[in-house]
C-alpha cells in the first residue's frame, strides 16, 4: 500500500535540515554521481510575459529516490517547491516548501567545494553580497573551516550592517563591514560572490595566491560576477555540472562588457590550462570521488562555479524527509 505523502513547510525545513548534515549528504550525492549511481538533468525554463518557470530533476539509485524542484519567478516574487518520489514504487513521498532548502543546499555545495579545495589553514572569508544566499554561504564555510574573521561588502550600508550582525551571531565568527569590495577581498583566504549583479563585482587583480573562490550568484549566460582576469588566474576551475555550465555559466563563457573572452593562465607542462575556461573545468563529483587531485599546491587559485543542480536538491530533500519521518513532522497530503 502506498505510503501517504507528507507536506513540509519552510519552518519544518529550518528546524530539521542542518547545514553540517546537508554538506555531508550533498558530498555523498556527488560521489554517487561519479560512480554512476545517480543522474542529474540541467535546469529547464519556460517563459511567459513577466514570468518564468524553472525545473531541476535528479534521481539516485543509491538513495532509491527521485526529486523535481520547480519554482516560479515573476515581478511579484518567487515560489519554490520540491516533489520527492520513491524511485522504486513511484510513490510521492513529500511536497516540500523549498526556499530555505535551496539556501541550505546551495551553501552545502560550496561547503563541499571549500572543504575539498580551500587550503586547510584558511582562516579569513570575504563575502560580496548580503542577501539570502550569502547567509547560507557563510554558515557552510564556517562549518568546514576554522574561520577567524569574515569581511563582507554590499552597496546598501544598512543591509550590510544587518548582515554582519546576523552572520556573526549565526557563525560565531567576528564579521566586519568592508568599505569596498576590493578591501574585503584583498588578503582573504576564501572569497564568495553571492550577488544579483550582471556585471563583474570581483576583479582578478585582487586575488591573493592560494585563495579559493566560490562564485554562486549568476546562473545565466548574460550575467557574470567575475571579471576576465579572475577566471584567467584560476589554476583550477570546478563546476557542479559541466552540462549545465554550458547553458548557464556566463562567468566562464561570456565576456563582460568591454572585455575579451576569458583566457586561461598558462601552467608549465599543462596543456589543458591553455584551453578555454569551461573546456578546462572539472566537475565537483570528480574531486569528491578522488578522480581528480584538486588543489595541487598552496599557491594555486581555485574557483568553484556553482550553478545549483537538481542532485543537490535531491540530497537535501531526501535527508530532510528521513528526519521528518523520524521526528513525526509534516502533515499528511491526501
Amino acid at each position: 500500500m502506498p505510503r501517504m505523502a507528507i507536506y513540509l513547510t519552510e519552518d519544518d525545513v529550518g528546524r530539521l535540515l542542518t547545514m553540517e548534515a546537508c554538506i555531508d549528504a550533498v558530498e555523498e550525492a556527488f560521489r554517487q554521481w561519479a560512480e554512476g549511481r545517480a543522474d542529474n538533468r540541467p535546469r529547464a525554463r519556460a517563459t511567459t510575459r513577466g514570468g518564468m518557470l524553472h525545473s531541476l530533476t535528479a534521481a539516485s539509485e543509491a538513495l532509491g529516490r527521485m526529486a523535481a524542484k520547480v519554482y516560479a519567478t515573476t515581478r511579484q516574487g518567487s515560489r519554490f517547491v520540491v516533489l520527492l518520489f520513491d524511485g522504486r514504487t513511484s510513490d510521492l513521498l513529500a511536497i516540500i516548501e523549498a526556499d530555505r532548502l535551496g539556501q541550505i543546499r546551495t551553501g552545502a555545495a560550496s561547503g563541499v567545494a571549500t572543504r575539498r579545495l580551500a587550503r586547510s589553514e584558511a582562516r579569513t572569508l570575504a563575502i560580496l553580497g548580503t542577501g539570502w544566499q550569502a547567509r547560507g554561504q557563510a554558515r557552510a564555510i564556517a562549518a568546514v573551516r576554522r574561520l577567524e574573521a569574515i569581511r563582507a561588502y554590499g552597496r546598501d550600508r544598512d543591509r550590510l550592517s544587518r548582515f554582519c550582525r546576523e552572520v556573526e551571531e549565526s557563525c560565531g565568527v567576528p564579521t566586519g563591514a568592508a568599505p569596498s569590495a576590493e578591501t574585503a577581498v584583498r588578503g582573504a583566504d576564501i572569497v564568495v560572490t553571492a550577488t544579483s549583479s550582471d556585471r563583474p563585482v570581483l576583479e582578478g587583480s585582487w586575488l591573493a595566491p592560494g585563495v579559493h573562490v566560490n562564485a554562486i550568484g549568476s546562473n545565466h549566460l548574460r550575467r557574470r560576477e567575475l571579471d576576465t582576469e579572475a577566471v584567467r588566474r584560476a589554476d583550477l576551475i570546478v563546476v557542479d555540472s559541466i552540462e549545465q555550465a554550458r547553458l548557464e555559466a556566463g562567468d566562464l563563457t561570456t565576456p563582460a562588457p568591454g572585455e575579451a573572452a576569458p583566457k586561461p593562465r598558462p601552467l608549465p607542462g599543462d596543456s589543458a590550462a591553455r584551453r578555454p575556461a569551461l573546456d578546462r573545468a572539472v566537475e565537483l563529483s570528480a574531486i569528491v570521488a578522488n578522480r581528480h587531485p584538486g588543489r595541487r599546491s598552496s599557491d594555486e587559485i581555485t574557483l568553484f562555479k556553482s550553478l545549483g543542480i537538481g542532485l543537490e536538491d535531491l540530497a537535501a530533500s531526501s535527508l530532510l524527509y528521513d528526519r521528518a519521518i523520524s521526528a513525526g513532522a509534516g502533515r499528511p497530503v491526501p
